[in-house]
């Protein structure tokens, strides 16, 4: 069987793409920014990297409800008629989680700000309510759990792009391209069929 003719001709959309693709991207930087910025321990300051990081936290949860939104209301395209059903469910059960973690670890980290007494805003002037209040030992826990997914939505990004690459590299079958910026469907061609 061909290459071409493993391909599904079925592309995401392009607001699923663009979702998509500003999520990769403000994941990206919110890792820079959290590598970078101070350990957050009992005394630390609200400094800029840490406001910053909130920031792109509550962002980030905003961008995952848009895309989860437009998911609920748009299918994504049908699996390709070669690919093993191993590597299918292990998509639907790695998406389903980064949808999860995309939803939870920004509002864990929003209720650990809030136990600290930190403001979470979206731009300047535009600060969100408080999740718990200053001081409570719920937020100090959220805190953690806060960080401890945070390294496995690092874990599953890490596994998402392999999975990508696998795609591309060894199977040849235009998965990956389906996601890309353009119209290319497959590695060989950049015209829509």
């Amino acid at each position: 069987m061909s290459q071409g003719s493993q391909t599904s001709e079925a592309r995401y959309h392009p607001v699923a793409k663009a979702l998509h693709w500003l999520m990769a991207l403000l994941v990206a930087i919110q890792f820079g920014i959290a590598w970078t910025m101070p350990d957050i321990g009992p005394h630390t300051r609200l400094g800029r990297l840490i406001s910053l990081h909130l920031t792109v936290g509550a962002l980030i949860g905003m961008a995952a409800l848009a895309r989860i939104s437009w998911r609920l209301r748009h299918s994504a395209p049908g699996a390709i008629a070669t690919e093993p059903r191993w590597l299918r469910a292990g998509a639907r059960v790695s998406h389903a989680t980064f949808y999860v973690l995309l939803l939870i670890v920004p509002l864990l980290g929003w209720a650990a700000a809030s136990a600290r007494g930190w403001r979470v805003t979206l731009f300047p002037g535009l600060a969100l309510p408080a999740l718990l209040p200053r001081g409570s030992k719920s937020g100090f826990l959220a805190g953690d759990v806060h960080s401890f997914l945070a390294y496995t939505l690092l874990a599953i990004v890490g596994l998402h792009i392999a999975a990508a690459l696998y795609h591309r590299l060894i199977l040849h079958d235009g998965v990956l391209a389906r996601m890309l910026p353009g119209r290319a469907i497959d590695g060989r061609n950049s015209r829509q069929r």
